[in-house]
């Protein structure tokens, strides 16, 4: 009965109602807009660095992370993969690599370079490397040809069909030179790593630094993001090698962490004072909304409806409106969230080129979790909640006698 009272209510003054719920539905949005521009570019900086740099979890030799040396690598073949693969379930693939600092010179200039063997269909499934080729085709595994980041390509003046040439040391000391022909060019999404970065199959790059069956880096790449620790975990508890340990991206990029922490406070700094000025615009609209109907409680009153029962009437009224409110602008929020994610803002000119600069895509994309639309719709709704325990004071405290003369 009080329900069906307070439906009926809400909707005699429907331009009241309207603009009640206009106003729980614009905090609504601005809340889930900020929230998801603040995941969005977190969730970027994090898939940038994990699919081009560390993976999600990494298997190195122990000394590796203090000595980035290829005297380091450690054996990858048939037997430890199998172990591997037998030590989890929730491993999708796994993601070979070598790496080196050389000296890369084309036939008037010469930069240090960082040589990054792989295996392209590995590399392909993490980080869809072949689609960001800008020129050329991407080499088959031992073909000796090479793809160049662009940048590196421009700063040695090179281009598709040139030849590389790469020098510096391999395994234990070794001597590592090779001329390579340039198959394509890639446009990597971290400028630094752009300008530095030569791409090489597994089986060239173990020749040229002699390293036949060695590896510096194994990438592991779990089912399911949410699955990350505990493959950490068993992978751990299932290597055999005391020599290999087993990272995860978090412990790997301590500063990006830090990083993140701290941009995330800034971002709870302006939610903080969006939620104080949401919180006096429903308020105002409450007020007003509470002022206008004086007159109307103080009669209901006077006929003998219980102040109780009237205020239950009224809150039912404000809690109705707060799920309207919220699930309008939960569904206009997704509406505007999902056109950005498919058309993420783009940064340009100065601003672009110091995004790019830290190492960042020029662009500033948004995130549809489930989690940021319950978290902002609980937000509102407790404001909401709390404000109409207002109209309840009122009511309790009202004299049938002045709300007569209003």
């Amino acid at each position: 009965m009080h329900l069906k009272l307070a439906w009926r209510n809400i909707w005699r003054n429907r331009r009241r109602t309207i603009i009640t719920v206009s106003s729980i539905l614009f905090a609504v949005v601005c809340a889930l807009f900020i929230e998801s521009l603040e995941r969005g570019a977190h969730n970027l900086m994090i898939n940038n660095m994990t699919s081009f740099h560390t993976g999600h979890i990494q298997i190195q030799d122990y000394r590796y992370e203090d000595e980035p040396s290829l005297d380091n690598a450690f054996l990858y073949d048939e037997e430890l993969l199998q172990e591997i693969e037998q030590s989890s379930a929730f491993i999708d693939f796994t993601v070979p690599r070598i790496e080196a600092f050389m000296l890369a010179a084309g036939d008037d200039l010469a930069r240090g370079a960082m040589v990054l063997g792989i295996d392209p269909d590995a590399e392909q499934k993490l980080n869809s490397l072949e689609d960001r080729l800008t020129e050329g085709w991407f080499f088959e595994d031992g073909d000796g040809s090479v793809v160049l980041g662009s940048g590196l390509a421009g700063r040695l003046n090179l281009s598709v069909g040139d030849t590389l040439a790469l020098i510096g040391q391999g395994r234990f000391g070794m001597t590592a030179s090779g001329l390579f022909e340039v198959s394509g060019l890639v446009n990597h999404p971290v400028r630094d790593m752009n300008n530095q970065l030569v791409y090489i199959s597994l089986s060239d790059a173990q020749w040229l630094l002699s390293a036949d069956g060695y590896i510096t880096n194994l990438l592991i790449s779990p089912q399911r993001l949410r699955d990350t620790d505990e493959l950490a975990r068993q992978l751990k508890a299932g290597l055999s090698d005391e020599e290999l340990r087993v990272l995860t991206w978090e412990e790997m990029l301590p500063d990006l962490i830090e990083a993140l922490e701290f941009d995330a406070l800034q971002t709870r700094f302006m939610m903080g004072i969006l939620y104080v000025v949401i919180g006096f615009g429903i308020f105002g609209t409450i007020l007003t909304m509470t002022l206008e109907r004086m007159r109307e409680f103080g009669i209901l009153l006077s006929v003998g409806m219980q102040r109780l029962k009237l205020a239950a009437v009224v809150f039912m009224e404000t809690f109705m409106i707060s799920i309207l409110g919220i699930a309008a602008g939960s569904g206009l929020g997704y509406l505007i969230l999902l056109y950005f994610y498919y058309n993420p803002i783009v940064i340009g000119n100065d601003m672009g080129d110091l995004f790019e600069e830290f190492g960042f895509e020029p662009i500033i994309p948004v995130a549809i979790e489930s989690g940021i639309f319950a978290w902002q719709g609980f937000v509102i709704f407790v404001m909401a909640m709390l404000i109409s325990l207002y109209p309840v004071f009122k009511i309790i405290r009202l004299k049938i006698l002045d709300a007569a003369r209003r």
